[in-house]
């Protein structure tokens, strides 16, 4: 029979805890408690918030007073997760990463070719190295949103499960604006315009990937992507700027292959033509010309955050063989 803490309580919700859903709240505070037990509660009025009842879904504010009925009793607390150190030269390349960072988000430089998390056959992956950029926090950081292994660019961590919870509340409300670079084998025409598809996972040589959806194909996805060329090397390459308008998987490069542009070194979304990849450019490398230049978004903390990434190596080279004028990185900072 389980025992039960004596009386009930009341918990105020704090600015960390703003967005996050209560019974997210109530693992975090009681992970012993499962979800039933939670929705069971709260159908029956036992946990309230302001002294309404509530479902578990609903999303808390700061300020807000949760009612906690009794509650089991917690276990003998197991010992803490070690955390994990990185040997020394890795430590310095994680932090060499480090675009900005404050109390409430940490912005990184991902380079091309690190994946962002572990999977099948992947060792090494971000996810195991967030440790190393706890800077005195006893939180470990979060990722809120991801970037292919050969992407490279802007991620954006959490400090803290609260602020993970309201980032994690701006990318589904859209409020999160990303702007990608890519180097397109091809032109589009017209210069500036959308792109939309639906796409459909399927079974590819290196495991699951993404392709246009046929008329039959179902669990199918739309993706909407605007571009602007901003400048080109006359039919054969172009510089795109690309605004993804939802978040598929490899929403973006299925799109320029889908637009008859496929990105340089993209090999998995190029197609055959005349014995060649069409996503092989000679005397460029086949590696993913594809880049998260800048990010625009509410700042847990209040006002507007904008930061931009240099590029990487390969496709600075590839750029600056063109001929292309890239503009410095503006400096990174909250606006209001």
């Amino acid at each position: 029979m389980s025992v039960l803490t004596s009386a009930v309580t009341t918990r105020v919700v704090t600015d960390d805890e703003a967005d996050i859903r209560l019974d997210r709240w109530f693992r975090r505070h009681y992970p012993g408690l499962g979800q039933g037990a939670i929705e069971k509660m709260c159908r029956t009025g036992q946990i309230r918030v302001e002294g309404k009842r509530v479902e578990a879904a609903t999303r808390l504010v700061p300020g807000q007073g949760i009612r906690i009925p009794p509650m089991p009793a917690a276990p003998m607390a197991a010992a803490a997760k070690p955390v994990t150190a990185l040997d020394p030269r890795a430590q310095k390349d994680l932090e060499r990463m480090v675009l900005h960072r404050d109390d409430h988000i940490i912005v990184l430089n991902k380079p091309p070719g690190l994946p962002t998390q572990g999977g099948p056959g992947i060792v090494k992956h971000l996810d195991g190295m967030l440790d190393g950029l706890r800077f005195g926090s006893e939180h470990r950081p979060r990722l809120v949103h991801r970037l292919d292994r050969d992407t490279s660019g802007l991620l954006l961590l959490a400090r803290t499960p609260g602020v993970a919870a309201k980032l994690a509340g701006s990318f589904r409300t859209r409020a999160v604006h990303k702007t990608y670079w890519a180097l397109v084998a091809g032109r589009p025409v017209p210069p500036v315009g959308r792109i939309e598809v639906d796409l459909v996972r399927v079974d590819g040589f290196r495991g699951e990937r993404v392709a246009v959806a046929g008329p039959y194909d179902k669990d199918i996805a739309h993706a909407i992507t605007d571009y602007r060329t901003l400048d080109h090397a006359g039919r054969r390459l172009a510089w795109l700027e690309l605004s993804p308008l939802t978040g598929r998987t490899h929403q973006l490069r299925v799109s320029c292959a889908a637009a008859g542009a496929p990105i340089v070194g993209d090999l998995p979304y190029g197609v055959e033509k005349d014995g060649q990849n069409s996503a092989h450019v000679d005397g460029f490398p086949d590696q993913l010309h594809l880049h998260a230049r800048a990010l625009v978004l509410p700042h847990p903390a209040g006002g507007k955050f904008e930061i931009e990434a240099p590029l990487p190596p390969h496709i600075a080279n590839s750029f600056k063989l063109l001929g292309f004028t890239v503009p410095p990185v503006k400096s990174s900072g909250r606006i209001g």
